[in-house]
């Protein structure tokens, strides 16, 4: 097993839906706050959400609030990022990520990356 494992990825229209997961294989997953990023071709990994060792903060970048929800259920070591109304820029590569500290929104602070899925417009 590897620590994170991101699933949920495929095809989206513009305005669309999708919900992605991370399964994590981690001792204690409650001890981590966890994170979602992205990364289109060519660009710089990016942060989108996170949310802390309980549930009770989140994270936003600002271009998807309103429009994203990141949720965890610490029961099945599993995080979530609910995306609604997805607009081009949203196409990427999805990465969720584990930290020891929140707020979270650095790559720098990320102890374990999963191995990302990919999100793509449909045509």
């Amino acid at each position: 097993q590897v620590p994170l494992e991101e699933s949920g990825g495929g095809l989206v229209q513009v305005g669309g839906s999708l919900r992605l997961s991370c399964a994590a294989s981690l001792r204690a997953f409650n001890t981590y706050a966890m994170g979602w990023f992205r990364q289109a071709p060519g660009k710089e990994r990016e942060f989108v959400a996170a949310i802390s060792r309980n549930g009770a903060d989140t994270q936003y970048r600002e271009s998807v609030k309103g429009r994203f929800t990141i949720s965890r259920d610490n029961a099945q070591s599993t995080v979530y990022l609910q995306m609604d109304n997805v607009k081009p820029e949203d196409m990427a590569v999805y990465y969720c990520a584990a930290s020891l500290s929140f707020p979270f929104r650095a790559t720098k602070q990320a102890r374990y990356w999963g191995q990302g899925t990919q999100v793509t417009a449909s045509s």
